[in-house]
This record gives structure tokens, sequence and C-alpha cells, in this order.
């Protein structure tokens, strides 16, 4: 896309996309949740840096786009567990592309 141009109709995806995807946590909350099921301590523990209260916000924005799935379970005390959706799953070559571009970039910039 890069190399051919684009139109209007391939920026309006693209932004869709973005903001769908926005910040710097919301793949890495993907990312953890692609092993499996997880409560809300077990994600924050494996997604470094992150708060609680931003961990919260963008849960609930990726639960909006149909990225996770919030499950609440009828126990005392409650409990909940987020998963990672089909249309979540979708993302994988995304994921990949990234992964592979982050390596390349950080060769290219810091030469390791």
């Amino acid at each position: 896309m890069l190399t051919k141009g684009g139109c209007p109709k391939n920026a309006l995806s693209i932004k869709d996309a973005l903001e769908a995807l926005e910040g710097r946590w919301k793949l890495l909350i993907l990312f953890s949740l692609s092993s499996g099921p997880k409560r809300f301590k077990q994600i924050s523990k494996e997604v470094d840096g992150i708060t609680d209260k931003t961990l919260s916000k963008e849960l609930k924005h990726l639960e909006g786009n149909k990225l996770v799935k919030r499950e609440v379970y009828d126990t005392f005390p409650p409990t909940v567990e987020y998963t990672i959706t089909a249309h979540g799953k979708s993302l994988e070559k995304v994921m990949d592309a990234l992964h592979y571009w982050g390596l390349a970039h950080r060769k290219e910039v810091i030469g390791k």
C-alpha cells in the first residue's frame, strides 16, 4: 500500500484499525490472552508496566471492539475471566508481521 499509493477507502479502513488497537497496551493484552482465558490480575502480571486503571480501560475498549470477551461466573466472590475472541484471533497475521518488523527495526536502529 505504501509503494502503490492509496485511496480514501484505504485510509478509512486503516483509521478504523488504528482506533481499535490504538495505544501501547492493547496488542500486549491480546498477546497475553492468546495462551488462554485469564483473570484480571493474571493479565496485569503478564503485561509488564500497565496499571490496573489502564488495564481496566483497555479491556473495556477491547470488549467494545469484540476482540475480547468478558465472562462473569456466579461464584462468591464473583469470578471474572477474559478470553480473546475469534475476531481478536484474526489479528494473528498482524501480530506476526509486527514481530518481524520489530526485529528488523531494532536491528536497523540499534544494530542488534
